[in-house]
């Protein structure tokens, strides 16, 4: 498993990316063709509302720049996961392998978070005590006590 994503596909996630700016721009740039449009049209006809003439390609844009959003958030996910890791190709060993680094980033940054906020998990796992309460002095006991180390009650 390889710790590095390669460069194919950071390739495609910077086309995926460059795609959705792209998209975006001109899906916005629709709405602005409208308002200039608009504010044309009613300054220079007296005031008549109507839809531009110039508004004819509006559509086009509209759908073109979400055509391109949506491919570029496609490639995007492709090029962070890979083909297998994003569910193109049905293979879990080589998905595995796929989202080894995008894994390895997501626990990266949960230490970062638990060293932040001063938690530290023991790896060695530190063992659990569990202890019994008296009924009679309230005294807290070890699990494997048959009288309270307290009062001497029998359990």
């Amino acid at each position: 498993m390889s710790r590095q994503i390669s460069e194919g596909r950071k390739t495609i996630y910077y086309v995926g990316m460059a795609l959705m700016v792209i998209g975006g721009l001109l899906f916005l740039s629709t709405f602005l063709t409208f308002a200039l449009s608009m504010a044309s049209s009613v300054r220079h006809f007296g005031g008549s509302f109507g839809p531009p003439r110039d508004m004819a390609t509006a559509p086009f844009q509209a759908f073109g720049g979400m055509g391109l959003l949506i491919a570029g958030t496609f490639l995007r996910k492709l090029g962070t996961r890979g083909l297998a890791g994003s569910g193109v190709i049905l293979d879990p060993e080589r998905a595995r392998g796929e989202l080894e680094p995008y894994s390895r980033m997501a626990g990266g940054m949960i230490k970062d978070g638990l060293e932040e906020a001063d938690i530290h998990l023991d790896k060695t796992g530190s063992e659990r005590v569990i202890m019994i309460k008296c009924r009679s002095c309230g005294h807290l006991n070890e699990e494997d006590s048959k009288f309270c180390q307290e009062c001497g009650e029998q359990f």
